[in-house]
C-alpha cells in the first residue's frame, strides 16, 4: 500500500492519580499517537516513551523528534506491502527501538483495516478477550494497599503486580502474602537495586511470587547480573528494561537471565518484534506476557490484540480507561467484558481513535507529512 500521509502528536494526559514508582511519582503521560493514511483508509498507532529519559534512554522529545526528523519522511510515499519493508526504510537508524514502533504500529493497524479483519487476525492471534491483570505502585500506606489488592480481587482479576522500591519492598510483600495467602502476586522492581541485594531477593522466594520483574539495572552488565542473580533464586526473574529487542531477548536465554520476559510493542521496535520475540521464548519454554506503558485506550487496545498470540500465558498489564484517566483520550474506552478480562477487536483493525477535541487540548507539538501530489 502506499503511504499518502502521516501525521504525528506528541500528547500529554492528565492521570486520574499520582503513579508511583522506582523511577518518579507521575502525573501524566506523554505519548506519541500516529496517524497513517492509505487511499481511503485511515489508522492510529501509539508509542508511548516516558517523559523522563530513566525507563530508557528513550524519552518523548526524542522520539518526536526522531520520528518527524528522520523517519516519517523516509516512510511518505512508499509503497510499503509489509512490516518488514518498512523497517528497512527506517534500519539506518540505531536504536530509537519506541520512534521505529510509532510508525510501525499504525502500519499494522492500517493493514489490518485495508484487510478488513480486526488486527489480532492480522498478526496471527485468536480469541475473543484476553486476561488482564491489575498493577498498584506505592502507596500511602499498607491499609491502602491491602484495600485496592481486596477490591481487585472481588473484581476478579486473576493475577495482581506490585511496585517494589526501596523502603517499600520486603515488609510490603510481607504484609501482603499474610493476608493474601493463596493468590498470585508478582513485584516490579523497575531497576532499582543491584547484585549486592542477592539477600533480599533470595527472601522473596519464601513468599511464593509469580516472579520478580527487572530486579537490576538495565546497564552493560545488565544480562549478566541477571543470570547470575537468577542462578541464586527459586523465583522466576522476568525481564522487562533489559529486553530491548530479538537480540537482546536471544542472548538472554543463552545467558539463563530470565524464566518469564515482559514485552512491551514500543520498546522492542513494534509488533513484528513482538510476534518475534514470543515465538523464540515459546521455543524455550518461556512464558510471556504484554506489558503496558500507560497507553491511552488506543495502545490498550493495540496490546489486547497483540496479546491473543499463543505464547502470552500470564495475564497481561492492558487497564480499564477508568483506571489511569478520568478522560482518555482515546475513545471509545478500554473497558472489562468480564472479570479480569479485556475484549479483542470485532471491526477492522481495532475500533479505537482519539477523542478530537481532547487531542487538541493536550497535543504538545504535531508534524504533518504528505504524499507528494495530494
Amino acid at each position: 500500500m502506499i503511504i499518502d500521509a502521516i501525521d504525528v502528536y506528541w500528547a500529554r494526559v492528565p492521570l486520574a492519580f499520582v503513579w508511583k514508582t522506582s523511577y518518579a511519582d507521575q502525573r501524566v503521560t506523554d505519548t506519541i499517537l500516529v496517524r497513517m493514511q492509505s487511499g481511503r483508509h485511515h489508522a492510529w498507532g501509539e508509542s508511548c516513551p516516558p517523559y523522563i529519559p530513566a525507563y530508557s534512554a528513550e524519552h518523548t522529545l526524542a522520539t518526536f523528534h526522531t520520528v518527524r526528523e528522520h523517519l516519517a519522511p523516509r516512510i511518505v510515499g512508499q509503497d510499503l506491502g509489509s512490516a518488514e519493508e518498512l523497517l528497512s526504510r527506517i534500519d539506518f537508524v540505531k536504536g530509537n527501538q519506541f520512534a521505529r514502533a510509532a510508525l510501525e504500529i499504525a502500519w499494522w493497524v492500517l493493514e489490518a483495516t485495508r484487510q478488513g479483519v480486526p488486527l489480532h487476525v492480522l498478526l496471527g492471534g485468536k480469541g475473543d478477550r484476553v486476561a488482564v491483570g491489575a498493577d498498584f505502585g506505592i502507596q500511602d500506606s499498607l491499609d491502602i494497599l491491602m484495600q485496592k489488592i481486596q477490591g481487585a480481587i472481588d473484581a476478579g482479576f486473576p493475577r495482581i503486580k506490585l511496585k517494589f522500591r526501596p523502603g517499600w519492598d520486603l515488609a510490603m510483600v510481607a504484609a501482603v502474602r499474610s493476608t493474601f495467602p493463596h493468590f498470585t502476586f508478582h513485584v516490579d522492581c523497575n531497576a532499582a537495586y543491584t547484585l549486592a541485594d542477592a539477600v533480599l531477593f533470595r527472601a522473596l522466594d519464601r513468599h511464593r511470587l509469580a516472579m520478580i520483574e527487572q530486579p537490576l539495572a538495565d546497564d552493560g552488565m545488565s544480562l549478566v547480573d541477571h543470570a547470575e542473580l537468577q542462578r541464586r533464586l527459586e523465583t522466576p526473574i522476568c525481564l522487562d528494561e533489559s529486553a530491548h529487542s530479538v537480540a537482546h531477548v536471544r542472548a538472554a536465554i543463552r545467558l539463563g537471565s530470565c524464566r518469564v520476559v515482559n514485552i512491551k510493542m514500543a520498546r522492542v521496535g513494534g509488533l513484528a518484534a513482538s510476534r518475534e520475540i514470543q515465538a523464540l521464548c515459546a521455543e524455550h519454554g518461556i512464558p510471556c506476557w504484554v506489558g503496558g506503558m500507560l497507553e491511552t485506550a488506543i495502545g490498550g487496545a493495540i496490546c489486547a490484540e497483540l496479546a491473543t498470540l499463543p505464547n502470552f500465558t500470564y495475564p497481561g498489564d492492558i487497564f480499564p480507561s477508568s483506571y489511569f484517566y478520568d478522560q482518555d483520550l482515546g475513545t471509545p474506552a478500554v473497558t472489562l467484558c468480564g472479570p479480569g478480562a479485556v475484549a479483542t477487536s470485532r471491526v477492522p483493525g481495532i475500533t479505537q481513535e482519539p477523542d478530537p477535541e481532547l487531542l487538541s487540548r493536550w497535543t504538545v507539538a504535531h508534524a504533518a507529512f504528505r504524499r507528494e501530489g495530494l
